[in-house]
Protein backbone atom coordinates (compact mmCIF):
# COMPACT_ATOMS: atom_id res chain seq x y z
CA UNK A 1 0.00 0.00 0.00
CA UNK A 2 2.78 2.39 0.93
CA UNK A 3 4.49 1.83 -2.43
CA UNK A 4 1.30 2.93 -4.16
CA UNK A 5 0.59 5.96 -1.99
CA UNK A 6 4.04 7.53 -2.37
CA UNK A 7 3.99 7.78 -6.22
CA UNK A 8 0.40 9.03 -6.12
CA UNK A 9 1.29 11.75 -3.62
CA UNK A 10 4.34 12.83 -5.64
CA UNK A 11 2.31 12.89 -8.87
CA UNK A 12 -0.34 15.00 -7.20
CA UNK A 13 2.25 17.46 -5.93
CA UNK A 14 3.82 17.76 -9.39
CA UNK A 15 0.45 18.37 -11.02
CA UNK A 16 -0.39 21.03 -8.48
CA UNK A 17 2.99 22.72 -8.99
CA UNK A 18 2.60 22.66 -12.78
CA UNK A 19 -0.82 24.31 -12.52
CA UNK A 20 0.69 27.20 -10.57
CA UNK A 21 3.29 27.94 -13.27
CA UNK A 22 2.60 31.31 -14.94
CA UNK A 23 1.32 31.13 -18.52
CA UNK A 24 3.27 32.88 -21.22
CA UNK A 25 2.26 36.47 -21.81
CA UNK A 26 1.62 37.99 -25.23
CA UNK A 27 4.83 40.02 -24.97
CA UNK A 28 6.88 36.90 -24.16
CA UNK A 29 5.47 35.11 -27.19
CA UNK A 30 6.23 38.13 -29.37
CA UNK A 31 9.87 38.10 -28.19
CA UNK A 32 10.21 34.38 -28.92
CA UNK A 33 8.65 34.94 -32.34
CA UNK A 34 11.12 37.72 -33.16
CA UNK A 35 14.03 35.55 -31.99
CA UNK A 36 12.85 32.60 -34.09
CA UNK A 37 12.44 34.86 -37.12
CA UNK A 38 16.10 35.86 -36.94
CA UNK A 39 16.36 38.24 -34.01
CA UNK A 40 15.71 41.93 -33.54
CA UNK A 41 19.11 42.99 -34.91
CA UNK A 42 18.77 41.06 -38.19
CA UNK A 43 15.16 42.17 -38.70
CA UNK A 44 16.04 45.80 -38.02
CA UNK A 45 18.60 45.73 -40.85
CA UNK A 46 15.91 45.02 -43.45
CA UNK A 47 14.74 48.07 -45.38
CA UNK A 48 13.14 46.34 -48.36
CA UNK A 49 12.27 42.96 -49.83
CA UNK A 50 11.67 41.71 -53.37
CA UNK A 51 10.02 38.33 -53.93
CA UNK A 52 9.30 36.63 -57.25
CA UNK A 53 7.71 33.31 -58.06
CA UNK A 54 4.54 31.65 -59.36
CA UNK A 55 0.93 31.80 -58.22
CA UNK A 56 -1.68 29.11 -58.93
CA UNK A 57 -5.32 30.14 -58.54
CA UNK A 58 -8.11 27.56 -58.27
CA UNK A 59 -11.35 28.47 -60.06
CA UNK A 60 -14.58 26.60 -60.95
CA UNK A 61 -13.23 26.33 -64.51
CA UNK A 62 -9.87 24.91 -63.46
CA UNK A 63 -6.50 26.16 -62.31
CA UNK A 64 -4.86 29.27 -63.73
CA UNK A 65 -1.31 30.36 -63.04
CA UNK A 66 1.27 32.99 -63.75
CA UNK A 67 4.29 34.89 -62.41
CA UNK A 68 4.15 37.38 -59.56
CA UNK A 69 6.34 39.96 -57.89
CA UNK A 70 5.91 41.41 -54.39
CA UNK A 71 7.84 44.48 -53.28
CA UNK A 72 7.97 45.74 -49.68
CA UNK A 73 9.63 48.92 -48.45
CA UNK A 74 9.91 50.02 -44.81
CA UNK A 75 7.91 51.16 -43.04
CA UNK A 76 4.77 49.99 -44.89
CA UNK A 77 4.95 50.53 -48.66
CA UNK A 78 3.88 47.54 -50.74
CA UNK A 79 3.34 46.47 -54.35
CA UNK A 80 1.95 43.20 -55.72
CA UNK A 81 2.10 42.50 -59.46
CA UNK A 82 0.47 39.36 -60.92
CA UNK A 83 -0.01 38.19 -64.50
CA UNK A 84 -2.47 35.34 -65.07
CA UNK A 85 -2.91 33.29 -68.23
CA UNK A 86 -6.62 32.58 -68.83
CA UNK A 87 -6.16 30.90 -72.21
CA UNK A 88 -7.55 27.63 -70.84
CA UNK A 89 -10.75 29.48 -69.91
CA UNK A 90 -11.15 31.08 -73.29
CA UNK A 91 -9.60 34.43 -72.36
CA UNK A 92 -6.18 36.01 -72.68
CA UNK A 93 -3.80 37.32 -70.07
CA UNK A 94 -4.90 39.59 -67.26
CA UNK A 95 -2.86 41.86 -65.02
CA UNK A 96 -3.63 42.51 -61.36
CA UNK A 97 -1.53 45.02 -59.46
CA UNK A 98 -1.83 46.58 -56.01
CA UNK A 99 0.12 49.71 -55.13
CA UNK A 100 0.32 51.21 -51.66
CA UNK A 101 2.52 54.23 -50.94
CA UNK A 102 2.14 54.14 -47.16
CA UNK A 103 -1.00 56.28 -47.14
CA UNK A 104 -3.14 55.60 -50.21
CA UNK A 105 -3.63 52.54 -52.37
CA UNK A 106 -4.57 51.85 -55.96
CA UNK A 107 -5.54 48.68 -57.85
CA UNK A 108 -4.79 48.10 -61.54
CA UNK A 109 -7.10 45.33 -62.74
CA UNK A 110 -7.47 44.62 -66.46
CA UNK A 111 -10.46 42.33 -65.82
CA UNK A 112 -12.61 44.27 -63.34
CA UNK A 113 -11.32 47.79 -63.84
CA UNK A 114 -8.87 50.07 -62.06
CA UNK A 115 -9.92 51.54 -58.72
CA UNK A 116 -8.78 53.30 -55.58
CA UNK A 117 -8.13 50.98 -52.66
CA UNK A 118 -10.69 51.40 -49.88
CA UNK A 119 -12.18 49.66 -46.86
CA UNK A 120 -10.53 46.98 -44.81
CA UNK A 121 -7.83 46.27 -47.36
CA UNK A 122 -6.54 49.85 -47.20
CA UNK A 123 -6.75 49.89 -43.39
CA UNK A 124 -4.83 46.63 -43.17
CA UNK A 125 -1.95 47.84 -45.37
CA UNK A 126 -1.57 51.03 -43.35
CA UNK A 127 -0.72 48.99 -40.26
CA UNK A 128 1.14 46.03 -41.82
CA UNK A 129 4.65 47.29 -41.08
CA UNK A 130 7.66 45.72 -42.84
CA UNK A 131 9.39 43.43 -42.00
CA UNK A 132 6.96 42.61 -39.19
CA UNK A 133 4.43 44.72 -37.29
CA UNK A 134 5.65 43.10 -34.06
CA UNK A 135 8.96 44.95 -34.31
CA UNK A 136 8.65 48.25 -32.44
CA UNK A 137 4.89 48.01 -32.04
CA UNK A 138 4.93 49.67 -28.61
CA UNK A 139 6.70 52.74 -29.99
CA UNK A 140 3.88 53.05 -32.54
CA UNK A 141 1.26 53.02 -29.79
CA UNK A 142 -0.01 49.52 -30.56
CA UNK A 143 -0.80 46.73 -28.12
CA UNK A 144 -0.74 42.93 -28.38
CA UNK A 145 -3.22 40.57 -26.76
CA UNK A 146 -3.09 36.80 -26.49
CA UNK A 147 -6.28 35.39 -27.97
CA UNK A 148 -5.50 31.89 -26.75
CA UNK A 149 -3.96 28.70 -28.05
CA UNK A 150 -5.64 27.14 -31.06
CA UNK A 151 -5.27 23.96 -33.08
CA UNK A 152 -4.20 24.55 -36.68
CA UNK A 153 -4.13 21.20 -38.44
CA UNK A 154 -2.01 18.86 -36.33
CA UNK A 155 -0.15 21.66 -34.52
CA UNK A 156 -0.96 24.28 -31.93
CA UNK A 157 -0.51 28.01 -32.39
CA UNK A 158 -0.80 31.15 -30.31
CA UNK A 159 -3.36 33.63 -31.58
CA UNK A 160 -1.87 37.12 -31.24
CA UNK A 161 -4.15 40.12 -31.69
CA UNK A 162 -2.18 43.22 -32.60
CA UNK A 163 -4.23 46.37 -32.05
CA UNK A 164 -2.69 49.38 -33.82
CA UNK A 165 -3.21 52.93 -32.66
CA UNK A 166 -5.75 53.36 -35.43
CA UNK A 167 -7.59 50.90 -37.65
CA UNK A 168 -8.68 47.28 -37.26
CA UNK A 169 -6.83 44.64 -35.28
CA UNK A 170 -4.33 42.34 -37.00
CA UNK A 171 -4.73 38.62 -36.29
CA UNK A 172 -1.50 36.60 -36.48
CA UNK A 173 -0.86 33.00 -35.44
CA UNK A 174 2.53 31.81 -34.12
CA UNK A 175 3.44 28.13 -33.97
CA UNK A 176 3.63 26.97 -30.34
CA UNK A 177 6.90 25.07 -30.94
CA UNK A 178 8.86 26.91 -33.64
CA UNK A 179 7.42 30.37 -32.81
CA UNK A 180 7.33 31.18 -36.52
CA UNK A 181 4.21 32.79 -37.96
CA UNK A 182 2.00 30.14 -39.56
CA UNK A 183 -1.23 32.01 -40.26
CA UNK A 184 -2.58 35.51 -40.77
CA UNK A 185 -6.12 36.77 -41.25
CA UNK A 186 -6.46 39.79 -43.51
CA UNK A 187 -9.21 41.78 -45.21
CA UNK A 188 -9.29 42.02 -49.00
CA UNK A 189 -11.66 43.77 -51.40
CA UNK A 190 -13.29 42.83 -54.71
CA UNK A 191 -15.85 44.77 -56.78
CA UNK A 192 -18.47 42.01 -56.69
CA UNK A 193 -18.30 41.19 -52.97
CA UNK A 194 -16.74 44.22 -51.25
CA UNK A 195 -14.57 43.42 -48.23
CA UNK A 196 -13.95 39.77 -47.43
CA UNK A 197 -11.71 37.87 -45.01
CA UNK A 198 -8.79 35.88 -46.37
CA UNK A 199 -6.67 33.35 -44.50
CA UNK A 200 -2.97 33.17 -45.36
CA UNK A 201 -0.90 30.15 -44.26
CA UNK A 202 2.93 30.30 -44.30
CA UNK A 203 5.03 27.22 -45.06
CA UNK A 204 8.54 26.10 -46.08
CA UNK A 205 10.58 28.64 -44.12
CA UNK A 206 14.14 29.28 -45.28
CA UNK A 207 16.81 31.57 -43.86
CA UNK A 208 17.72 34.50 -46.12
CA UNK A 209 20.21 37.12 -44.86
CA UNK A 210 19.75 35.80 -41.33
CA UNK A 211 15.94 35.99 -41.25
CA UNK A 212 13.32 33.32 -41.83
CA UNK A 213 11.18 33.74 -44.96
CA UNK A 214 8.27 31.45 -45.98
CA UNK A 215 8.74 30.14 -49.53
CA UNK A 216 5.19 28.80 -49.82
CA UNK A 217 1.99 30.66 -49.01
CA UNK A 218 -1.57 29.42 -49.38
CA UNK A 219 -4.60 31.67 -49.34
CA UNK A 220 -8.23 30.74 -48.78
CA UNK A 221 -11.45 32.72 -48.69
CA UNK A 222 -15.15 32.01 -49.13
CA UNK A 223 -14.84 31.97 -52.91
CA UNK A 224 -11.22 31.29 -53.94
CA UNK A 225 -8.01 29.51 -53.03
CA UNK A 226 -4.47 30.05 -54.27
CA UNK A 227 -0.92 28.85 -53.71
CA UNK A 228 2.19 30.99 -54.03
CA UNK A 229 5.59 29.36 -54.54
CA UNK A 230 8.45 31.79 -54.07
CA UNK A 231 11.55 31.28 -56.20
CA UNK A 232 13.72 34.26 -55.27
CA UNK A 233 14.03 36.67 -52.34
CA UNK A 234 16.27 39.75 -52.22
CA UNK A 235 16.70 42.22 -49.38
CA UNK A 236 17.72 45.86 -49.19
CA UNK A 237 17.57 46.50 -52.92
CA UNK A 238 16.85 50.01 -54.18
CA UNK A 239 13.20 50.22 -55.27
CA UNK A 240 11.82 52.94 -57.53
CA UNK A 241 9.33 54.91 -55.33
CA UNK A 242 7.00 55.35 -58.31
CA UNK A 243 6.19 51.62 -58.19
CA UNK A 244 4.24 52.18 -54.97
CA UNK A 245 2.35 55.27 -56.20
CA UNK A 246 -0.84 55.59 -58.22
CA UNK A 247 0.07 55.94 -61.92
CA UNK A 248 -0.07 59.48 -63.23
CA UNK A 249 -2.30 58.43 -66.16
Amino acid sequence: MKTLVRPLVITGLLLGWAQTLPAQTADEIVEKHLAASGGRAALAKLTSRSMTGTIVLSTPGGEISGPFEILSQAPNKARTFITLDLSALGAGKIVYEERFDGTTGYVIDTMQGNRDMTGGQLAYLKNDVFPTPFLGYMERGATVELGGKEKLGDREAYHLILRPKGGPALHRYVDAESYLEVRMLMTMSAPQVGDFEQTMDFLDYRKIDGVQVPFKVTGTSSFQTFTVNIAKVEHNQTIDPSLFAKPAN
